[in-house]
Protein backbone atom coordinates (compact mmCIF):
# COMPACT_ATOMS: atom_id res chain seq x y z
CA UNK A 1 0.00 0.00 0.00
CA UNK A 2 2.82 2.26 0.39
CA UNK A 3 4.08 2.63 -3.26
CA UNK A 4 0.54 4.47 -4.34
CA UNK A 5 0.35 8.00 -4.27
CA UNK A 6 -2.67 9.86 -4.22
CA UNK A 7 -4.42 10.74 -7.23
CA UNK A 8 -6.61 12.94 -5.94
CA UNK A 9 -3.60 15.25 -4.63
CA UNK A 10 -1.58 14.80 -8.02
CA UNK A 11 -4.12 16.52 -10.37
CA UNK A 12 -6.34 18.66 -7.72
CA UNK A 13 -3.15 20.50 -6.87
CA UNK A 14 -1.53 20.75 -10.48
CA UNK A 15 -2.59 23.50 -12.29
CA UNK A 16 -4.76 23.06 -15.31
CA UNK A 17 -2.08 24.47 -17.86
CA UNK A 18 0.44 22.23 -16.51
CA UNK A 19 -1.77 18.75 -16.12
CA UNK A 20 -2.52 19.16 -20.44
CA UNK A 21 -0.01 21.04 -21.87
CA UNK A 22 3.14 20.59 -20.09
CA UNK A 23 5.82 17.50 -19.88
CA UNK A 24 5.06 17.70 -16.05
CA UNK A 25 1.18 17.10 -16.35
CA UNK A 26 2.39 13.87 -19.08
CA UNK A 27 4.36 12.14 -16.12
CA UNK A 28 2.34 12.97 -13.07
CA UNK A 29 -0.22 11.21 -15.03
CA UNK A 30 1.34 8.57 -16.34
CA UNK A 31 2.76 7.39 -13.27
CA UNK A 32 -0.60 7.80 -11.34
CA UNK A 33 -2.75 5.78 -14.35
CA UNK A 34 0.28 3.11 -13.93
CA UNK A 35 -0.15 3.15 -10.04
CA UNK A 36 -3.69 2.90 -10.31
CA UNK A 37 -3.72 -0.01 -12.75
CA UNK A 38 -1.43 -2.13 -10.39
CA UNK A 39 -3.79 -1.29 -7.48
CA UNK A 40 -6.72 -2.56 -9.29
CA UNK A 41 -4.70 -5.87 -10.30
CA UNK A 42 -3.94 -6.23 -6.37
CA UNK A 43 -7.17 -5.73 -4.94
CA UNK A 44 -8.69 -8.58 -7.61
CA UNK A 45 -5.57 -10.56 -6.49
CA UNK A 46 -6.78 -9.88 -2.38
CA UNK A 47 -10.44 -10.74 -4.12
CA UNK A 48 -9.47 -14.20 -4.26
CA UNK A 49 -7.08 -15.13 -1.53
CA UNK A 50 -7.93 -15.27 2.18
CA UNK A 51 -10.89 -15.86 4.03
CA UNK A 52 -12.06 -19.18 3.41
CA UNK A 53 -9.72 -19.81 0.81
CA UNK A 54 -9.21 -20.30 -2.72
CA UNK A 55 -12.08 -20.54 -4.74
CA UNK A 56 -11.71 -21.57 -8.56
CA UNK A 57 -15.10 -20.68 -9.43
CA UNK A 58 -14.44 -17.16 -8.22
CA UNK A 59 -10.98 -17.20 -9.69
CA UNK A 60 -12.35 -17.92 -13.16
CA UNK A 61 -15.09 -15.49 -12.94
CA UNK A 62 -12.60 -12.52 -11.91
CA UNK A 63 -10.35 -13.38 -14.44
CA UNK A 64 -13.16 -13.84 -17.46
CA UNK A 65 -15.64 -11.15 -16.29
CA UNK A 66 -12.26 -8.05 -16.47
CA UNK A 67 -11.32 -8.62 -20.44
CA UNK A 68 -14.81 -8.95 -20.83
CA UNK A 69 -15.84 -5.32 -19.35
CA UNK A 70 -12.96 -4.11 -20.97
CA UNK A 71 -13.68 -5.06 -24.33
CA UNK A 72 -17.44 -4.18 -23.96
CA UNK A 73 -16.57 -0.56 -22.52
CA UNK A 74 -14.52 0.08 -25.85
CA UNK A 75 -17.01 -1.22 -27.95
CA UNK A 76 -19.93 0.14 -26.22
CA UNK A 77 -17.95 3.34 -26.22
CA UNK A 78 -16.82 3.23 -30.15
CA UNK A 79 -19.87 2.59 -31.94
CA UNK A 80 -23.16 3.83 -29.39
CA UNK A 81 -22.00 5.88 -26.63
CA UNK A 82 -20.06 8.33 -29.04
CA UNK A 83 -22.55 8.76 -31.39
CA UNK A 84 -25.00 9.69 -28.48
CA UNK A 85 -22.83 12.15 -27.47
CA UNK A 86 -22.09 13.94 -31.06
CA UNK A 87 -25.97 13.54 -31.45
CA UNK A 88 -26.98 15.87 -28.42
CA UNK A 89 -23.15 17.70 -27.42
CA UNK A 90 -24.94 21.24 -27.55
CA UNK A 91 -27.04 19.96 -24.26
CA UNK A 92 -24.85 20.02 -21.66
CA UNK A 93 -26.95 18.56 -19.10
CA UNK A 94 -27.61 15.60 -21.27
CA UNK A 95 -23.52 15.44 -21.67
CA UNK A 96 -23.52 15.78 -17.74
CA UNK A 97 -26.24 13.33 -16.76
CA UNK A 98 -25.12 10.44 -19.76
CA UNK A 99 -20.88 10.48 -18.40
CA UNK A 100 -22.74 9.89 -14.93
CA UNK A 101 -24.84 7.08 -15.79
CA UNK A 102 -21.93 5.89 -18.00
CA UNK A 103 -19.55 5.35 -14.88
CA UNK A 104 -22.36 4.38 -12.40
CA UNK A 105 -23.54 1.44 -14.75
CA UNK A 106 -20.66 -0.11 -15.78
CA UNK A 107 -19.54 0.15 -12.01
CA UNK A 108 -22.57 -2.01 -11.26
CA UNK A 109 -22.14 -4.10 -14.14
CA UNK A 110 -18.03 -4.58 -12.66
CA UNK A 111 -19.82 -5.24 -9.50
CA UNK A 112 -22.03 -7.85 -11.28
CA UNK A 113 -19.36 -9.87 -12.89
CA UNK A 114 -17.14 -10.50 -9.69
CA UNK A 115 -15.14 -7.41 -9.51
CA UNK A 116 -15.67 -4.46 -7.20
CA UNK A 117 -17.19 -1.40 -7.97
CA UNK A 118 -14.06 0.98 -8.17
CA UNK A 119 -12.48 -1.21 -11.02
CA UNK A 120 -15.69 -1.13 -12.74
CA UNK A 121 -16.34 2.78 -12.44
CA UNK A 122 -12.29 2.90 -13.36
CA UNK A 123 -12.99 1.17 -16.50
CA UNK A 124 -15.41 3.25 -17.27
CA UNK A 125 -13.57 6.63 -16.48
CA UNK A 126 -10.92 5.56 -19.10
CA UNK A 127 -13.13 4.53 -21.97
CA UNK A 128 -14.21 7.81 -22.18
CA UNK A 129 -10.62 9.42 -21.61
CA UNK A 130 -10.29 8.91 -25.60
CA UNK A 131 -12.84 10.56 -26.70
CA UNK A 132 -12.40 14.25 -28.16
CA UNK A 133 -15.39 15.13 -25.71
CA UNK A 134 -13.68 14.10 -22.29
CA UNK A 135 -12.15 17.38 -21.35
CA UNK A 136 -15.77 19.30 -21.69
CA UNK A 137 -16.89 16.39 -19.53
CA UNK A 138 -14.44 16.77 -17.28
CA UNK A 139 -15.15 20.72 -17.00
CA UNK A 140 -18.57 19.94 -16.57
CA UNK A 141 -18.20 17.47 -13.69
CA UNK A 142 -15.63 19.53 -11.94
CA UNK A 143 -18.36 20.97 -9.17
CA UNK A 144 -19.64 17.43 -8.30
CA UNK A 145 -16.28 16.24 -8.69
CA UNK A 146 -15.01 18.90 -5.67
CA UNK A 147 -18.11 18.17 -3.61
CA UNK A 148 -17.15 14.36 -3.74
CA UNK A 149 -14.17 14.71 -2.85
CA UNK A 150 -15.31 16.83 0.10
CA UNK A 151 -17.50 13.75 1.14
CA UNK A 152 -14.88 11.84 0.64
CA UNK A 153 -12.19 13.44 3.26
CA UNK A 154 -15.32 13.98 5.54
CA UNK A 155 -15.89 10.29 5.28
CA UNK A 156 -12.67 9.23 5.67
CA UNK A 157 -11.88 11.27 8.94
CA UNK A 158 -14.81 10.37 10.12
CA UNK A 159 -14.09 6.53 9.47
CA UNK A 160 -10.80 7.08 11.60
CA UNK A 161 -11.06 4.57 14.93
CA UNK A 162 -9.84 7.11 17.34
CA UNK A 163 -10.30 4.38 20.13
CA UNK A 164 -6.68 2.40 18.95
CA UNK A 165 -4.65 5.99 18.09
CA UNK A 166 -2.87 5.50 21.27
CA UNK A 167 -1.61 1.87 20.46
CA UNK A 168 -0.72 3.22 16.69
CA UNK A 169 -0.24 6.91 16.70
CA UNK A 170 3.71 6.51 16.82
CA UNK A 171 4.45 3.83 14.22
CA UNK A 172 1.99 6.03 12.15
CA UNK A 173 3.54 8.72 12.64
CA UNK A 174 7.50 6.99 11.89
CA UNK A 175 6.24 5.54 8.27
CA UNK A 176 3.98 8.73 7.50
CA UNK A 177 7.20 10.37 8.11
CA UNK A 178 9.18 7.77 5.68
CA UNK A 179 6.91 8.02 3.08
CA UNK A 180 7.08 11.80 3.03
CA UNK A 181 11.36 11.79 2.84
CA UNK A 182 11.71 8.56 0.86
CA UNK A 183 8.86 8.59 -2.00
CA UNK A 184 10.04 12.20 -3.36
CA UNK A 185 13.51 11.28 -3.05
CA UNK A 186 12.91 7.79 -4.73
CA UNK A 187 10.64 9.91 -7.50
CA UNK A 188 13.64 12.16 -7.86
CA UNK A 189 16.40 9.65 -8.54
CA UNK A 190 14.75 7.89 -10.52
CA UNK A 191 13.47 10.68 -12.97
CA UNK A 192 16.86 11.98 -12.74
CA UNK A 193 18.34 8.51 -14.34
CA UNK A 194 15.15 9.54 -17.21
CA UNK A 195 17.55 12.19 -18.03
CA UNK A 196 14.54 14.58 -16.68
CA UNK A 197 15.84 17.97 -15.19
CA UNK A 198 16.72 18.19 -12.19
CA UNK A 199 14.13 21.07 -10.94
CA UNK A 200 11.06 18.89 -12.70
CA UNK A 201 12.29 15.36 -10.96
CA UNK A 202 12.34 16.97 -7.64
CA UNK A 203 9.28 18.86 -8.37
CA UNK A 204 6.99 15.53 -9.64
CA UNK A 205 8.91 13.56 -6.54
CA UNK A 206 7.33 15.97 -3.99
CA UNK A 207 3.79 16.21 -5.21
CA UNK A 208 3.61 12.37 -5.48
CA UNK A 209 5.03 11.89 -1.95
CA UNK A 210 2.52 10.73 -0.14
CA UNK A 211 0.13 7.29 0.36
CA UNK A 212 -2.98 7.21 -2.03
CA UNK A 213 -6.68 6.79 -1.10
CA UNK A 214 -5.85 3.30 -3.47
CA UNK A 215 -3.88 2.36 -0.34
CA UNK A 216 -7.12 2.71 1.52
CA UNK A 217 -9.20 0.71 -0.62
CA UNK A 218 -6.29 -1.66 -0.97
CA UNK A 219 -5.92 -2.17 2.98
CA UNK A 220 -9.59 -2.41 2.96
CA UNK A 221 -10.22 -5.10 0.60
CA UNK A 222 -7.27 -6.75 2.51
CA UNK A 223 -8.60 -6.44 5.90
CA UNK A 224 -12.48 -7.72 4.61
CA UNK A 225 -10.50 -10.76 3.20
CA UNK A 226 -8.77 -11.51 6.62
CA UNK A 227 -5.34 -10.87 4.97
CA UNK A 228 -4.75 -8.49 7.57
CA UNK A 229 -6.08 -7.63 10.95
CA UNK A 230 -7.95 -4.08 11.91
CA UNK A 231 -4.25 -2.93 13.34
CA UNK A 232 -2.35 -2.51 10.49
CA UNK A 233 -5.16 -1.21 8.22
CA UNK A 234 -6.03 1.35 10.95
CA UNK A 235 -1.86 1.99 11.13
CA UNK A 236 -2.33 2.32 6.81
CA UNK A 237 -5.48 4.79 7.53
CA UNK A 238 -4.07 7.00 10.00
CA UNK A 239 -0.24 6.98 7.95
CA UNK A 240 -2.26 7.84 4.79
CA UNK A 241 -3.93 10.98 6.51
CA UNK A 242 -1.00 12.09 7.89
CA UNK A 243 0.52 12.35 4.47
CA UNK A 244 -2.64 13.91 3.09
CA UNK A 245 -2.74 16.91 5.59
CA UNK A 246 1.57 17.41 5.26
CA UNK A 247 2.56 17.18 1.45
CA UNK A 248 -0.70 18.93 0.86
CA UNK A 249 0.65 21.98 2.68
CA UNK A 250 4.16 21.96 1.21
CA UNK A 251 2.92 21.56 -2.02
CA UNK A 252 0.44 24.25 -1.77
CA UNK A 253 3.57 26.34 0.00
CA UNK A 254 6.26 25.51 -2.26
CA UNK A 255 4.59 25.05 -6.11
CA UNK A 256 2.01 26.46 -8.44
CA UNK A 257 -0.95 25.41 -7.17
CA UNK A 258 -5.31 26.46 -7.75
CA UNK A 259 -5.70 27.23 -4.03
CA UNK A 260 -2.22 28.99 -3.14
CA UNK A 261 -1.88 31.42 -0.30
CA UNK A 262 -0.39 33.60 -2.37
CA UNK A 263 -1.73 35.62 -6.12
CA UNK A 264 2.31 34.84 -7.95
CA UNK A 265 1.54 31.08 -6.86
CA UNK A 266 -2.14 30.55 -7.91
CA UNK A 267 -2.53 29.22 -11.18
CA UNK A 268 -5.72 27.35 -12.50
Amino acid sequence: TMMFSSTIIGLKLLPTTILHHQRTGEIVISILLLQDIIAILVMMVLETSGGAGFHIGKVAKIVLGLPALIVFCLLFERFVLIKLIEKFDRIQEYIFLLAIGWCLGIAELGYALGLSHEIGAFIAGVSIATSPISLFIAESLKPLRDFFLVMFFFALGASLNFGVLSDIYIPAMILATLMLLVKPAVFWSLLRGTQEADKRALEIGVRLGQISEFSLLVAYVAKDRMVIGDAAYNLIQFATILTFIVSSYYIVWRYPTPISLTDNMRRD
